[in-house]
């Protein structure tokens, strides 16, 4: 399936859901890579309308709103979107818009820090996606190099979340997972939650991500 016809799929299923938030976020990462930045933008504040504690939707939106040219709507949304990301806990979310805001020359929120958070006791297993404490994964959640970085980098607690939010995005956008294209669609809601970005998986696979 190719770019073009992913974007008709995810605008058909909008139309028919419009209250699928997971859809709403899909149409909008697809504008986003055939350049349609200022849809993709709004794709992700109707996403961020249904669930307003989606964080990385508050990153892409403002992301996409930059590359528009719209640096006012980037800053606005991209403060919100920081001080979600900040009290939920979400900290690679967190410091790209810290990044883009200052990429763009807007201050950067000063937030306390989330809830229950605590400094870590020395040798403590440290989330890369939460940075809190967890606990570390006996093996790999699968094989390959992606499931390595995984086990080395997550805690179960944060693979468990996304374990609940798969199954959203399957139930949600429909998916049938012995599909390449549903596997693929899968697969990078999968990164995007854990915070492996095309270049990371690059990196680790050697290849880009389908």
């Amino acid at each position: 399936m190719d770019m073009q016809q992913r974007i008709a799929q995810f605008e058909n299923m909008v139309q028919a859901d419009p209250d699928n938030d997971m859809a709403h976020f899909s149409l909008g990462g697809a504008y986003a890579a055939v350049n349609r930045f200022l849809e993709a933008a709004e794709s992700f504040k109707r996403c961020i309308a249904l669930n307003r504690d989606m964080s990385k939707a508050y990153q892409l939106a403002g992301d996409a709103y930059i590359k528009a040219g719209e640096m006012d709507d980037a800053a606005q949304i991209l403060t919100e979107g920081f001080k979600i990301a900040a009290a939920k806990g979400d900290r690679l979310p967190q410091k790209a818009m810290g990044d883009l805001l200052k990429q763009i020359g807007k201050p950067v929120p000063e937030v306390k820090a989330a809830a229950g958070s605590k400094a870590a006791p020395p040798g403590s297993f440290i989330c890369q996606r939460t940075g809190r404490p967890g606990t570390k994964m006996a093996r790999p959640p699968f094989k390959g190099p992606v499931g390595e970085w995984i086990a080395a980098n997550i805690s179960v607690e944060t693979f468990d979340e996304w374990i609940r939010q798969g199954t959203k995005v399957i139930n949600e956008l429909r998916l049938d997972l012995s599909r390449d294209e549903d596997e693929a669609t899968y697969d990078a809601h999968m990164r995007e939650y854990l915070g492996i970005d095309d270049e990371l998986y690059a990196k680790l696979t050697g290849r880009q991500p389908a």
